[in-house]
């Protein structure tokens, strides 16, 4: 191919027949010569006569270029005219395309994919086999190769990883074989890719393409100084640029909003920037998240932890200061290790239960009047930690003596122990190393923490169980037990260093860390998470969105103390027994820096041009000034006239090229008479899509609800008929209880009618599945063009607010248990009308009872049409995901759209109270 500029030539030489045209301008521009003049005295009976033909004694100079250009297009149109054609740089043998796979490619994850479409095309032409890696998730043995063919059927199941990969450099150490190797770059720097770059050179040519949008990355939030302090980085320094920073957090119905929103500027040449964000402490406890605005990966959210949430604690002590001495004050150095990292709150303790405080501290306090004791027992039974240290009253009083007491773990034995009393010991006593089951296991214990005097328990059948820490001689040193949601812990000796030196000790602050009293800004060291087990919650994808995590294995507090998210440590938000720890992207230390390349590897973008072929374009030209050329000889000749004239015309009407019809653009197709339409719609159920104006898109919504008709027939007692299309503009929608409203950038907007019967339609109890079939790769489609679309769409609908699918929606349970919706993507999150601020759970109910109402709309983006959609012979359309996974993954689509359509149909009977025996049992509870 021969390209000049943004055109290239399959057959570039039949481009010399060009040169031919200034030879044909000649030929034709030639006159023969001009005869002999004779006087002739017959002519003048000629004069006045007039002939009605003539004929010009030479040919118009617009004419000879009309024809010059009509033959100028046909060697041009010939030659193989293309736009945007591809740089097809040939080869043979084996093709490696390579991805990092990493979270840094989600950013532009669909101009990767459609570069990685391109080199799978140009290998099918070429025949070459292709093997098709992501280096965060590599194939184990030889590479892959197979036909390029296959592997554009998997294209719409791949997906990048939220960590980078590891041991890279062995693995591309291991390959056998020759090949060349297309190389997807994520762009940034990494210890392995040179090691990587030289062992694929040894194997072929190595091509390399790199996407020019820069990243950024968020860094963990900090409190310090009585704010939030956010750290952005970007990998390419360079001019100043100025970025979004969002705080996103649940409000007070569950809800998730965004809560805070500040800019954030880089300098020219900074590759950090920091923003010092100051919220209140209510909203301060609220952020779950920071997140940069319009950036999808993840590398560009941080999720918070109890670090950055400071817990409210009351301190309340059982006697004064003495004479004013802070050090002997009971509370003194509870106030001194906990005041830099938590809330105190003052006042009294009905005025602090009221507060709902985090935790409650009572420093030497025996008893509590009954009216105050119930309302602390109700307050730690809804989840409030009740922290409680021994003391000269505690070990004089009756308290949990012949019985345990509800706020105290164990009984006490009367007098306590102390060095020269009755029960003397020898020598001060020290701590035992804590126990594997112990919250405070992997502490490090202090030589010089020693312990002269305590309440001792008495030796109960549970104490054992409740002793989470002990002295040397087995005497426990601190017990818990739970009560309800919350929890009751006693040190047996004071708050203060009277009885013991461990309030003078580190050891002191880390137990209270534990026991998640207080909070650290500083995320826990490897020896404070040795011994523990953490269990993932909340997943980030590598698209930056936050899932729940589903079933995942505990991990071991020293894998997770690393702070590298890999397969096993995942990014997201890892709950321990007390508390949560986020293990994010971008950690404390990590440096984002931009991927350097030697001078002998070209480096290319993404970008990738729609190749057009000019010929056909070119070819209708030339017949086209052909054509003016006939009519404009018989123009100069004198015979365009009458039927002649009509008949030019009509074939100039024939030439004029004609506009494709759409079907929502104003001129809707002739649509059967109302009478017959609303009997097909209503004479059984009938599931109905929008007609876009795309008729592939069209299609496909027609096949996916045909299929899930079918699933339908064969697994309920709803027999649906046919889909059928539904124009906004002249069709009745009353007729259908359901609407699937696939969404694309460029479908057109509705008319005010249209609107109104959309509106009239949602409040008469109709459904709307609108499906931006983008993956919801931007969080609720925002930042997609099929996402701002659907916002267009949906302004002008009667929506009510909305909210992510709960746990316990009917859409949950209507036939099926489902905790997932996928389509052809996979992924959960959907949108659906909100529960009502006082929805609660009934006693004996494992579900709130929400609205009878049908939620009017569901949004998602995970292209259910395409997992549903057969053929006519009730074959699927297209793959979903790999293998059995795959097909799974399809058999819950089609259970989403059972139980959506079981829902539309039904409403919300499942929450009725006659149903909870057989849901119970369904349930196994």
């Amino acid at each position: 191919m021969w390209i000049v500029g943004p055109i290239g030539f399959t057959a570039p030489w039949l481009l010399l027949g060009l040169v031919a045209l200034p030879i044909l301008w000649l030929l034709l521009r030639a006159v023969p010569p001009a005869p002999v003049r004779r006087r002739f005295p017959g002519v003048a009976l000629l004069l006045g006569l007039r002939d009605d033909e003539h004929q010009a004694d030479k040919t118009p100079w617009w004419l000879l270029l009309l024809r010059a250009l009509a033959v100028a297009a046909l060697i041009v149109g010939f030659a193989g005219p293309v736009l945007n054609p591809e740089d097809r740089s040939g080869g043979s043998g084996p093709l490696l395309v390579l991805m990092d796979g990493s979270w840094a490619d989600a950013r532009d994850w669909p101009r990767r994919v459609a570069r990685v479409e391109r080199a799978l095309d140009e290998a099918g032409r070429d025949n070459r086999p292709v093997a098709l890696v992501t280096l965060t998730d590599r194939p184990e043995g030889d590479l892959p190769f197979r036909a390029a063919s296959d592997w554009a059927q998997t294209l719409p199941g791949l997906a990048p990883q939220p960590w980078q990969a590891e041991g890279a450099a062995d693995w591309a150490a291991s390959l056998d074989g020759d090949f060349d190797t297309i190389w997807l770059s994520d762009g940034t720097a990494q210890p392995w890719r040179g090691d990587v770059l030289e062992a694929l050179q040894d194997r072929g040519e190595v091509r390399v393409f790199e996407s020019p949008s820069p990243i950024y990355g968020l860094a963990p939030p900090a409190f310090e100084d009585g704010a939030i302090a956010v750290t952005a980085r970007r990998a390419a320094t360079g001019r100043g640029a100025e970025v979004t920073i969002t705080a996103r957090g649940l409000d007070p119905s569950g809800i998730e909003r965004e809560l805070a929103r500040e800019p954030l500027a880089f300098g020219p040449g900074e590759d950090e920037a920091t923003l010092a964000l100051s919220l209140p402490p209510e909203l301060r406890n609220r952020v779950t998240q920071f997140a940069i605005d319009g950036v999808r990966s993840a590398g560009a959210v941080a999720l918070t932890d109890d670090s950055l949430k400071r817990r409210e604690v009351a301190l309340i002590a059982g006697r004064d200061d003495r004479e004013g001495l802070q050090l002997l004050s009971p509370t003194h150095y509870l106030e001194q290790a906990l005041e830099p990292v938590a809330d105190l709150v003052e006042g009294t303790l009905s005025d602090i239960l009221l507060a709902n405080p985090d935790v409650i501290v009572l420093a030497d306090v025996a008893t509590l009047p009954q009216a105050q004791a119930d309302e602390m027992r109700d307050w730690v039974e809804g989840g409030g930690l009740l922290l409680r240290f021994a003391g000269p009253r505690v070990a004089g009083s009756d308290l949990s003596r012949e019985t345990e007491d509800p706020l105290m773990p164990v009984r006490l034995r009367a007098g306590g122990r102390s060095v020269g009393g009755a029960m003397s010991w020898g020598e001060p006593k020290s701590l035992r190393p804590f126990g594997e089951d112990s919250p405070f296991n992997g502490l490090e214990i202090p030589g010089d923490v020693t312990v002269t005097a305590q309440v001792v328990a008495q030796p109960d059948p549970d104490l054992s169980e409740r002793t989470i820490a002990s002295l040397t001689d087995g005497t426990p040193l601190v017990t818990r037990k739970r009560l309800g949601d919350g929890q009751v812990v006693l040190f047996h000796v004071t708050a203060n260093a009277e009885w013991s030196s461990l309030p003078l000790s580190g050891l002191f602050v880390s137990m209270l860390e534990r026991l998640a009293v207080s909070t650290r800004a500083a995320r826990p060291d490897a020896s404070a998470l040795e011994g523990t087990v953490w269990s993932l919650s909340e997943a980030v994808t590598a698209f930056g969105q936050v899932d729940e995590a589903g079933t995942m294995p505990g991990v071991a507090g020293a894998d997770l103390a690393r702070g590298v998210p890999g397969p096993a440590t995942p990014p997201g938000l890892y709950a321990g027994e007390d508390r949560r720890v986020a293990l994010n992207v971008i950690g404390p230390e990590t440096e984002l820096a931009a991927a350097s390349w030697p001078a002998n590897v070209a480096v290319d973008g993404l970008a990738v041009a729609q190749e057009r072929d000019l010929s056909g374009w070119l070819l209708a030209a030339a017949l086209g000034l052909l054509a003016l050329d006939v009519l404009a000889a018989l123009w100069l000749a004198g015979r365009l006239t009458g039927p002649r004239a009509s008949a030019a015309a009509v074939v100039l009407a024939l030439l004029l090229p004609v506009g494709e019809a759409r079907a929502q653009d104003g001129t809707a197709p002739e649509r059967e008479p109302l009478g017959d339409f609303a009997i097909e719609a209503t004479s059984e159920v009938v599931l109905a899509h929008v007609l876009t104006g795309n008729s592939d898109l069209d299609e496909l919504a027609r096949a996916g609800l045909e299929g899930l008709s079918r699933t339908l027939f064969a697994r309920t007692s709803i027999e649906p008929a046919e889909p059928m299309g539904v124009n906004l503009e002249t069709d009745e929608l009353a007729f259908f209880p359901f609407l699937y409203w696939p969404v694309t950038a460029d479908q057109p907007q509705p008319s005010d009618a249209a609107y109104a019967k959309l509106n009239t339609y949602l409040r008469g109890g109709g459904l709307i599945l609108f499906d931006t079939r983008d993956a919801n790769v931007a969080g609720f489609g925002a930042a997609t063009p099929a996402g701002r679309k659907l916002q267009e769409l949906a302004r002008p609908l009667d929506i009510p607010p909305l909210e992510p699918v709960p746990d316990d929606h009917v859409l949950t349970r209507t036939f099926y248990l489902l905790q997932d919706f996928p389509g052809r993507y996979a992924g959960r999150d959907i949108w659906v009308e909100a529960s009502p601020p006082d929805a609660q759970a009934v006693e004996g109910m494992p579900f709130r009872n929400l609205n009878d109402n049908v939620t009017p709309v569901v949004i998602g983006g995970n292209d259910w049409a395409a997992a549903w959609a057969i053929d006519d012979s009730g074959q699927r359309l297209f793959p979903v995901g790999r293998g059995f996974a795959g097909e799974r993954q399809r058999e819950i689509a089609l259970r989403f759209g059972v139980n959506l359509i079981m829902h539309v149909l039904t409403g919300n009977y499942k929450s009725d109270q006659v149903h909870v025996p057989a849901l119970l049992d369904r349930l196994g509870q």
